[in-house]
């Protein structure tokens, strides 16, 4: 069972290279918005720095135009901000999923534990 106590709908997209982008990617992408950071948004979601650098270069390079643009420490300390791509991706994935819910809400309650045997 998930955190939310019943079914939810959770979209993965897969790209025509060979990648994948769904809901991890979209927090990690939101994390570094929120945050200016790809150590501070790995912290957040609980993974490590270079698993979220890593999932970042496998976005720039899935996409094909860079999403997360990271500035070297000096006087400003550095960090990393979204690209505009970045921010048309993550808006086209939130529509994608409400949509998505919208559309199946009725049947995504088939699966829930006391309906799903009917």
């Amino acid at each position: 069972m998930n955190k939310l106590g019943k079914p939810h709908l959770s979209i993965r997209i897969d790209l025509p290279g060979g990648g994948r982008f769904g809901p991890g990617k979209a927090a990690l992408l939101d994390a570094i918005a929120d945050l200016g950071s790809i150590n501070k948004a790995a912290s957040q979601l609980g993974m490590s720095y270079p698993r979220a650098k890593k999932l970042v270069e496998a976005m720039n390079r899935d996409f094909g135009v860079p999403l997360v643009i990271s500035a070297q420490g000096g006087a400003d300390g550095g960090g990393s901000y979204l690209t505009e791509a970045a921010q048309d991706i993550r808006t086209h994935y939130r529509e994608l999923c409400k949509r998505s819910l919208a559309h199946n809400k009725e049947l995504l309650t088939k699966f829930e534990p006391s309906k799903s045997r009917h």
